[in-house]
């Protein structure tokens, strides 16, 4: 019996399954493999397919949340990671598609997330789903995420070696900033975001973040 398949052995009904997600919709769970038997090659025959993007928990195939806000304005935060990342040579940025090996059997694809040379350890990275957990994982919240789902994606960031987690809610404009799995620090727009001990130096007027959105959405900031 697999470790994932192990770990689903109390599952009985769909709604036990659900929760153990964390709460999330069940139009975003695949049934094909069956919950609790799917692998990680799973996972990249769905990529390079281009199939809905999934995360692989549990042995269970996921469909990540995001509309069209979601990603754009997970563009932005790329770039910006990006222009500060970039020309210091720190390491890498990847966009929502990126896939990290967490641990065996745990493929999970923030929405952005940054890895310094130092994590990747010198290594081209051809693997599609590289075995290493970035520095940073930034999340856009989506209407189908739930507080309990976005718990246990911060379970597997932080016991993977996750140093810094960004969680950017664009309805209520904020952004909290984990060192941990709880206890969050609560940014708003009137806040500057910085990188602390993973990016140093790095700060952005979150303010400035959000105005973008609305003007690549063409809606009129508040």
């Amino acid at each position: 019996m697999s470790l994932a398949t192990s770990s689903l052995i109390d599952v009985k009904t769909v709604a036990d399954l659900l929760d153990r997600l964390g709460g999330i919709p069940a139009d975003r769970v695949r049934f094909h493999p069956t919950p609790g038997t799917a692998t990680e090659q799973d996972v990249l025959d769905l990529d390079a397919h281009g199939d809905s993007s999934c995360e692989l928990i549990d042995g269970t195939l996921v469909e990540k949340a995001m509309g069209l806000e979601e990603s754009v304005l997970a563009i932005i935060i790329a770039r910006i990671l990006g222009n500060f990342v970039i020309p210091r040579k720190l390491g890498l940025v990847a966009g929502e598609q990126g896939m990290f090996r967490l641990f065996p059997g745990s493929i999970r694809m923030p929405d952005v997330a940054y890895a310094s040379h130092a994590r990747r350890k010198g290594r081209p990275i051809t693997d599609p789903a590289p075995d290493m957990a970035p520095d940073l994982a930034v999340e856009v919240l989506s209407l189908s995420n739930t507080a309990r789902e976005m718990k246990k994606k911060r379970e597997d960031y932080f016991s993977s070696g996750v140093r810094l987690v960004w969680i950017f809610d664009p309805r209520k404009r904020t952004v909290a900033v984990y060192t941990s799995v709880d206890d969050p620090i609560v940014l708003t727009i009137d806040d500057t975001l910085d990188g602390a001990e993973v990016l140093p130096g790095f700060s952005v007027s979150i303010k400035s973040i959000f105005d973008e959105l609305d003007q690549q959405l063409g809606q009129q900031a508040d």
